[in-house]
């Protein structure tokens, strides 16, 4: 009987608030989840499985760590379908969308070649103060749609942030990398030594955190070190 009012109640819900696409904010249709259809064929994907990673993201490192593959879904443009569906991801607490962005690209990764490449896949970590006041981690649900498609575990726990940095928005390129130099953690080595680990964030700007985060893994004892964003700017 219960089951049957929350149905009721949902089904009134749905008519009052009908689901929208994230992002472009029209209604969906019957089927459809979170992002529409027409958006989902016009997301600025990369392509960047068919192409050599060292001549598309690896240039935003310094060149202080040999990345195996540097991955990236989407291509972040202002104002556009990505900055509405990242936002929504890390602001509205629309998790969902990190977990079905994940599942799509771990799927188009696994089709073209990359579904053995990894043992482990870990989410760049926030702070313990900014998780507890966001509630979840935007990176973290990337990297479980990302497993299951994958069939890779997620290891949360391993990679941890000892620094509540400051937002990286507004800051210059080396503002950026004083800014999370040092921060990074590896809390349980011994799961990391002779890995190949991808370290999955939402957006790739000057690759300063997710480079501080892949020097931490390599010292701790992996084997191989890739990442993996939703966006790149």
């Amino acid at each position: 009987m219960l089951a049957r009012l929350n149905n009721i109640f949902r089904g009134f819900g749905t008519l009052l608030f009908p689901p929208y696409c994230y992002a472009c904010e029209r209604s969906l249709a019957a089927g459809e989840s979170l992002i529409c259809t027409y958006c989902r064929i016009r997301l600025p994907y990369t392509d960047i499985p068919h192409l050599e990673p060292d001549a598309v993201l690896k240039h935003r490192f310094s060149g202080e760590i040999n990345l195996k593959y540097a991955l990236a879904y989407l291509y972040f443009k202002r104002s556009g379908r990505v900055q509405r569906l990242l936002h929504a991801l890390k602001y509205q607490g629309v998790q969902e969308i990190g977990l079905l962005l994940g599942q799509w690209y771990g799927e188009t990764l696994s089709e073209n070649g990359f579904q053995a490449a990894f043992d482990y896949i870990l989410p760049v970590p926030l702070h313990a103060a900014k998780r507890r006041q966001r509630g979840y981690n935007q990176s973290e649900t990337f990297a479980q749609g990302l497993g299951q498609a994958l069939q890779v575990p997620v290891a949360s726990q391993v990679l941890t942030r000892q620094v509540n940095t400051s937002s990286q928005t507004h800051k210059t390129r080396a503002e950026r990398w004083q800014n999370v130099a040092h921060v990074f953690q590896v809390s349980q080595p011994a799961y990391m030594q002779d890995q190949r680990v991808l370290l999955v964030d939402d957006v790739l700007t000057t690759g300063a955190t997710l480079e501080a985060g892949a020097l931490a893994l390599v010292k701790a004892g992996c084997r191989e070190v890739s990442i993996g964003v939703i966006a790149a700017a």
